[in-house]
């Protein structure tokens, strides 16, 4: 098949609230609320964390590999903002709780939301080193929206998710264009986490960057690789996806810059092109290093693919780094992804109001980074946590021990 993405599955929390609601509730200009283009946004219970969000994506994955291929994962690369330690990696406790082979290396990537991107070309540039023959690489992008975006215009679009993949020599679910990408990145002030429960920066400042850095790496690309077309080269397109409005605006101005498109053509093309890949981003919400690949899997879920198709990926993190890059799926990709049930999962989730969304993320507050001992009280949250966890055979967290994580199953 080629090297690139084996599997993909995304865990999307078992909660979620409305988006309006939120807007109305927190007394938001509703004049904004269209511009982001989003329906809901997932929500994290207080036994959930980054890791519990990484082993519940990945271990669909894993339950399907037979002993000698979950024995080949030679590395576990986690990429977040979300980290429980300066020093420890959410890539430790992820493969302890998968059970895999202690021949592996485990470690994370940070570069906001282009953590994700990093740590996937460094899985495929090490299978296509060949160095260690049928080897496969475990990468998962795992973050958390952080309460203290409560009562700003940021709250909406934050969500909670993970998104593991597992990477190797048979992409049988997105096989990479190798040589075929374009880079753009340097040092501003856009966005930042300088404390650990403090998202900050300038949201304006953002937005543009964002823009900057999708054509220039676009541009790169394109210089790099002859003939490529904007419009042709590339069947469908998943966009890092901070809300869906912002990857409308981006790809318009390109459209307007490069294909002189008018208004109408602008919004076909959209339509055909890029609506897919938010079919799952306008329900979850912007889940940082993994949204690119949140994107990408309900690009496959839901668009026509009765036939190879490619697709080019464009991906950002503030501070900033960005890549565009490109790669090929196929109708046996969307079997692949639907198999997952990512749809079912989404539907599945528990409507909060908005007094038990209050109510939880007051309780997340309590769960700051840096606890030595605490165990977690599930009465707080006891009526959700019957429904979407008791029994379900998902990882949740027990307690805090020494600064130590112990986490069990539903």
């Amino acid at each position: 098949m080629g090297i690139g993405i084996e599997a993909i599955n995304a865990y999307v929390a078992r909660a979620y609230i409305d988006i309006r609601e939120l807007f109305e509730a927190r007394s938001l200009n509703l004049d904004r609320f269209d511009n982001l283009m989003m329906v809901s946004k997932s929500v994290n219970l207080p036994c959930e964390d980054p890791v519990t969000n990484a082993v519940n994506a990945a271990k669909p994955i894993i339950d399907k590999l037979t002993e000698k291929e979950r024995n080949s994962i030679e590395m576990v690369i986690t990429s977040s903002e979300s980290g429980l330690d300066f020093g420890k990696s959410l890539s430790t406790y992820i493969h302890s709780y998968l059970g895999l082979s202690r021949h592996c290396r485990l470690f994370e990537v940070k570069q906001a939301c282009y953590g994700g991107t990093a740590s996937l070309q460094m899985a495929i540039n090490y299978i296509a080193s060949d160095v260690s023959p049928g080897a496969k690489v475990l990468v998962i992008s795992s973050d958390v929206a952080r309460a203290a975006a409560k009562m700003t215009y940021a709250e909406p679009s934050q969500g909670v998710a993970a998104v593991a993949m597992l990477v190797g020599d048979d992409a049988q679910v997105f096989t990479v264009d190798f040589g075929a990408n374009g880079i753009y990145g340097y040092e501003v002030m856009d966005t930042c986490r300088p404390q650990p429960e403090i998202e900050t920066g300038d949201p304006d400042l953002s937005l543009l960057v964002y823009m900057e850095c999708f054509e220039n790496a676009y541009k790169h690309y394109a210089s790099r690789i002859d003939g490529t077309d904007f419009q042709k080269t590339f069947d469908y397109l998943a966009f890092h996806t901070p809300f869906a409005g912002l990857v409308k605006a981006a790809h318009r101005k390109m459209m307007r810059e490069l294909k002189k498109a008018t208004p109408a053509e602008c919004e076909e093309d959209f339509k055909n092109r890029i609506q897919p890949s938010l079919s799952y981003c306008t329900h979850v919400g912007n889940v940082y290093s993994g949204t690119a690949y949140l994107a990408l899997a309900g690009l496959i879920a839901t668009a026509e693919c009765n036939a190879s198709k490619r697709v080019g990926i464009f991906s950002y993190g503030s501070g900033c780094s960005s890549e565009f890059y490109s790669g090929v799926i196929t109708p046996q990709s969307k079997q692949k992804v639907q198999a997952m049930k990512i749809d079912e999962a989404l539907k599945t989730r528990r409507k909060l109001s908005i007094p038990e969304y209050d109510k939880i993320i007051d309780l997340n507050m309590e769960w700051v980074f840096g606890i030595k001992d605490k165990v977690v009280d599930l009465s707080g949250f006891a009526g959700v946590y019957e429904e979407q966890f008791h029994n379900k055979n998902l990882l949740r967290l027990h307690e805090v021990k020494n600064y130590h994580r112990e986490y069990i199953w539903s």
